[in-house]
This record gives C-alpha cells, structure tokens and sequence, in this order.
C-alpha cells in the first residue's frame, strides 16, 4: 500500500493532520480537535486537503453512537467537504493535482486532510467559495438519487418535500422547481415557510398549525401529488399514503418520527398503484455514487454553474467550533445548511 510519501501522485504533505475527534459517543461537548495521521488515498481515491466540511444529521447520529461508519470508511465524522487535490491514486483519471473539488465522503470530513472515491468528486463551478461548494454533495446526492432516479419525478407533476427549510429540503423544492415540477413543503414557521416560498415551493404549510394532507387534497383538488419525499417516517406514513396521487411514489430518507408504522392500511397502495421506496446514501457502493456523481454532472451541475440552484448556508462556523454547529443542527432553528472552514 502507498503511503503518503510514495503516492503515485502527489504534493508535499504533512506527516500529521488535525481532525475532530470523538472521546466517548454522547453530547457534541465529546467533540475536540485531535492530531493524527493523513489518510492514505487508494488507487482509486482522491486526497483532499479540505478548506470547508458539511454538517450534516448523520453526523449527529454517529456522534450519539447510532449511525457507525460502514466497513473500511474514516472513523471520523463528516461526510462532505470541499478543497485541493493533493494526491491521487495511481488509478485515477479525469483529475489533476491542485484542482478544486467537492466531494461526498464516506467519513473523514472533519479533518484537514480526507480521502474520497474519485467517482464521489465534483468540479467546484467557477467563482464559487469553499464553505458553499462544501454544502453541495450530501444533499444534491440525495435529492437526485431518490427524488429523480428512484421516484422519477418529471416536468409537470407535483412533488411535497417535507423538513422544507433543512438541506435536504431547500435543495429538493430548488432542484424539483427547476425540473418544472409543481412543488409543496412543509416546515415548522412562518420564517421557514417564507423561506420555502422563496425558493420556489408553490405552498409553504406550517405543520404546526395545518395538517398537511388536508391542505394537498385541498390544493390538489383532492387529486393528491405524484412524489413525496420523506424524512420523518411512521408518524407521517398513513397522511403521506393518503396524499399521493395514483401511481404516487413515496420515497422515505430517514426516521425522525420513526422506523414503526402500526394498523395502517395497505388497501390505498394497491388501489392506487402506490410505490414505497427508501434509501441510505452512506451504504452504496462507489460503483452507484459514481453514477450518481455522473448523473449530476450531466444534468444539475450546469445548473450549479449558472447560479439557478445553490446551496442555502445557514452558518458558517470555524473548524474549532465543531460543538457549536452540532448543537445548531439538533436545535432545528436553521435554514439551509451548516458549513465548518478549516
């Protein structure tokens, strides 16, 4: 196996790197800067020296103990970063050292230094800063691969996203939007509702105050939307199922309000030709985040290019205040995403 000094190739680099490191899983107080060693990249991997890492609710999970890092993935927490490419595996193509990326990573993104699959690399458009790119992968990852490839939204239908003003959600009601979909959202004020209404959502609904399956029957004339994406789980299944429209896809991405619908009907999936898929971006191979990668590359970036989809930063926080951004996300007041800078 190379090391960091014999990489096929590669720039001069530190024999120690700082990272985020975890004393005992917990609160984000067990969150400290640690030093340790860079990671090797393999033939395949790209070495980033990262300016800028995404925060993101997995991190959180792996933070308390809940959510370990897949088989020969970095301990350490982050999952997207932005940065230069200092060393390349010798089976790498299609990139150069010095170039600028952003990249999704399979853990590691905490840190100055991170290794990532070369096929989970993006460009970072031109004039764009480091905390913004950083703030692209997981979520524009995710929205493209349950929204677009597994529910197969299209021009002219109607899609409800729900959790509209986290980063998932401010990249779904955008991207959806500019796919010439009719979009709907949910989320917890009038803050967050303005927030959805501008960027895109035809209605914003407070779910606090409104119950989100009256309001689409009652904008949809009771026809229902075509794609739901989830994130909330069991509370929400049966008014989610009531919502969609026939031939309707429900696309499930996390568990918030929980893994265990009880004595809900399945007769209105069959009646109506329902489809109930879920997925977990962490656990595909580097063969599905390539095409993935590619898809938006093709599709999205031009987009990203043209300043018609960006993230929606919500703070950004030096590295050593790691903690801080932890808690900004578990207190649920943020819209948009949550960037460290190194």
């Amino acid at each position: 196996m190379p090391t960091q000094h014999d990489s096929p190739s590669s720039t001069a680099l530190p024999p120690t790197m700082r990272h985020v490191g975890l004393t005992a899983p917990g609160g984000p107080e067990n969150l400290v800067i640690a030093e340790g060693p860079l990671p090797v990249p393999g033939p395949e991997d790209l070495l980033i020296r990262v300016e800028a890492a995404g925060v993101n609710r997995p991190d959180v999970m792996q933070r308390k103990g809940l959510y370990p890092p897949p088989p020969g993935a970095s301990p350490i927490l982050g999952l997207e970063v932005a940065g230069e490419i200092v060393a390349m595996g010798a089976a790498v193509e299609g990139f150069a050292l010095g170039e600028r990326v952003a990249a999704l990573a399979n853990g590691g993104g905490y840190a100055q230094y991170c290794a990532v699959p070369a096929g989970q690399a993006l460009p970072i458009p031109a004039g764009m800063d480091a905390a913004t790119a950083a703030a692209l992968p997981e979520t524009f990852f995710t929205v493209w691969a349950n929204v677009f490839q597994m529910a197969d939204l299209v021009e002219g239908e109607t899609f409800l996203v729900h959790g509209g003003t986290s980063g998932i959600g401010t990249t779904a009601i955008q991207l959806a939007n500019a796919f010439g979909a009719q979009v709907y959202a949910t989320a917890g004020s009038a803050a967050k509702c303005e927030a959805c209404l501008g960027l895109g959502a035809k209605r914003a609904i407070n779910y606090r105050e409104e119950d989100f399956q009256a309001v689409i029957a009652a904008e949809t004339q009771g026809r229902g939307v075509d794609v739901i994406l989830d994130m909330i789980g069991a509370s929400y299944f049966e008014r989610n199922i009531a919502s969609l429209a026939k031939d309707g896809r429900l696309a499930i991405i996390a568990l918030m309000g929980g893994a265990t619908a009880e004595k809900v009907s399945l007769a209105p999936i069959m009646m109506n030709r329902l489809r109930v898929m879920g997925s977990t971006l962490r656990p595909r191979t580097a063969t599905e985040k390539q095409a993935i990668r590619d898809d938006l590359i093709d599709n999205v970036w031009p987009l990203v290019e043209a300043g018609e989809v960006a993230p929606v930063l919500h703070a950004v926080l030096p590295f050593e205040e790691v903690a801080q951004a932890h808690r900004l996300m578990e207190a649920g007041d943020h819209i948009g995403k949550i960037v460290l800078t190194l």
